[in-house]
Formats: structure tokens, C-alpha cells, sequence
């Protein structure tokens, strides 16, 4: 565990390839969320994120210049050369990354190369945000990445805020589903004990909960699932795949104060969904590239 973490990481963000920014926000649209404006990374790659109050936040991350993100990657970026190879291995859209919340993301670095786990070098740079009032400000992150050979579709890493976001940002964490926050992350692999330790180091947490079916690592606002296909199955009503022994993003559980407001706003605007164990369940659809579930929190 780091030395320099009293408590475990938040999760501050999850990454969301999609096909296009602007499509991911028809499809976000459509299931209720607010989407702040398109920003652009210094690097090719653009974002259109989803703010929680509990501030953490989606990030359905786009390319706006091929040419400028595989420069980049070329260059040594960890951000857009996994981002690329993602794609590659498993299609234009998915769940491809988790962040934590670091107050010091050099000494994450520290740790992540004396434990082997690595992905490489650290990131630091700034973009422009623009407020739902016009206002733009400049947004600073520093980011350090772990990494874990036998889970290539999986980036795990820590962002330390340079020139934090904005704290006053209720309009965009404002959103007509009823969602307040993210309760936890499912991974899936069918061997969840092998990457304990991967995920624990970038959490930051010692203690791991076993499970029926794999094992739960809380951070200090989520809990990242570790398991089988068949607890997927279980708990999401769908399918994992055994073929490959990496984890794989596949589901994000939201929060939200009143299960009937959602309900309500999805069969308002015609979207597809089950129930199952008091949640709402959301298959992925194009601009939507991992299972949406959501579960009332009081």
C-alpha cells in the first residue's frame, strides 16, 4: 500500500472509448445523464465527460486526430498508445481504464516501478474545460500509470490534479436519471485472485474481500469487482467470456435516489432494459460501450 495514502484511493474516473464524442452523447442523452462539452487532450484524443455528485465522473473518450494520437503514442504517451491497442484488441468501444485520486502522483509512480508494475511513463498536461455558463478554465493533471502484462485490456492509474476542476459544478452533476454516483466497477476474468495485488496497488488497498465468485478491493467511494463470468452473470445478466484470462471491464453499478425517476426517464425515451436483484439493467448499445446498471441508494 502506499505510504503516502492514509486511506485508500477514491475512484475519480472511468475511461469509455467510443466510436465518436458525438454519438456517446446521443447515447448518454438518451439514458439521462447530463454531458459537459467536448474538450480536447493535447494528444488526438477528445472527451465529452458525466460529472456525479459524489465526483466521480465517465469519461467516453474519442479521437479527434488519428494522426496527432498515434504520434503521440509513438512518443511514449501510455494514455493514447493503450487507448490504440484497446481498440485493436477489443473493438471501438468498451470500458478501458480506471482512475484513482492521487495527491501525489509522483510517489504512485514510485511505488508502481518498485513493484513491477509499471506501464510506463508518467503524464502530465493541461486542457481547457468549458462551464455550462460559458466560462472556460484550464484543467491540470498528472497521471501515473500501473500496469500488468497479463492484462492488456485493462489501464489502471492514478491522476493528480495539477489546476483542480472546478468545485462548484452542480449543473452538470445534475442529471435527469436520478444517478448521484458510481457504487462499483466490474471487472471480469476468469481467474479474479491472480490480479488482487494489480488492482490493490492502484487502489492503494491492502485488504481484499473474498467473494462467492472472486474478490471485491474497496476504494475509499466504489467497490472494483474482481469476477468469474458466472458472477457476471449473476449480478449483471451477462455474459463473460473464459477465452481470454485478462480482466475486462463490463459493468458500472450508478446510484440513485429514487429507482422509479430512472425507470421512468428510460421507458420515456425508449431504452432497452431488464430488472434484476431490485437493479435496472442497460445492455451496451453503440455511444454506450459497457453494461449500465442502476440500484437505489438510501
Amino acid at each position: 500500500m502506499n505510504e503516502h495514502a492514509a486511506k485508500p484511493h477514491p475512484l475519480d474516473h472511468v475511461v469509455l472509448p467510443v466510436v465518436n464524442i458525438d454519438l456517446a452523447r446521443e447515447r448518454l442523452g438518451k439514458l439521462g445523464f447530463t454531458v459537459a462539452a467536448d474538450a480536447r487532450h493535447p494528444f488526438g484524443t477528445e472527451n465529452a465527460c458525466v460529472f456525479f455528485a459524489d465526483k466521480t465522473y465517465l469519461e467516453p473518450l474519442g479521437i479527434a486526430s488519428v494522426k496527432e494520437s498515434e504520434a503521440s503514442a509513438r512518443q511514449g504517451n501510455v494514455f493514447t498508445a493503450r487507448n490504440q491497442a484497446f481498440r485493436f484488441r477489443c473493438g471501438e468501444e468498451g470500458l478501458s481504464g480506471l482512475a484513482f485520486g492521487s495527491k501525489d502522483a509522483d510517489i504512485d509512480h514510485q511505488d508502481f516501478v518498485g513493484n513491477g508494475s509499471s506501464a510506463g511513463e508518467m503524464l502530465q498536461f493541461t486542457r481547457p474545460m468549458t462551464m455550462p455558463d460559458g466560462s472556460e478554465t484550464i484543467a491540470g493533471f498528472k497521471l501515473a500509470f500501473a500496469g500488468d502484462l497479463r492484462a492488456p485490456d485493462l489501464l489502471l492509474f492514478t491522476v493528480e490534479r495539477v489546476n483542480p476542476l472546478p468545485a462548484d459544478r452542480a449543473a452538470l452533476e445534475t442529471h435527469a436519471n436520478g444517478v448521484t454516483g458510481i457504487v462499483e466497477i466490474a471487472l471480469c476474468t476468469p481467474e479474479p485472485a491472480a490480479f488482487a495485488a494489480f488492482v490493490s496497488l492502484a487502489v492503494a488497498q491492502s485488504v481484499v474481500e473474498k467473494t462467492g465468485f472472486g474478490v471485491d478491493i474497496a476504494a475509499s467511494n466504489a467497490k472494483i469487482s474482481l469476477m468469474t463470468p458466472e458472477g457476471l452473470e449473476a449480478y449483471f445478466d451477462i455474459a463473460g467470456s473464459s477465452a481470454d484470462r485478462g480482466p475486462r471491464g463490463r459493468a458500472i453499478l450508478f446510484a440513485v435516489a429514487d429507482l422509479a425517476v430512472t425507470e421512468a426517464h428510460l421507458a420515456a425515451n425508449g431504452v432497452t432494459y431488464t430488472r434484476k436483484n431490485n437493479r435496472i439493467l442497460v445492455k451496451p448499445a453503440p455511444g454506450q460501450g459497457t453494461l449500465f446498471a442502476f440500484e437505489e441508494t438510501r
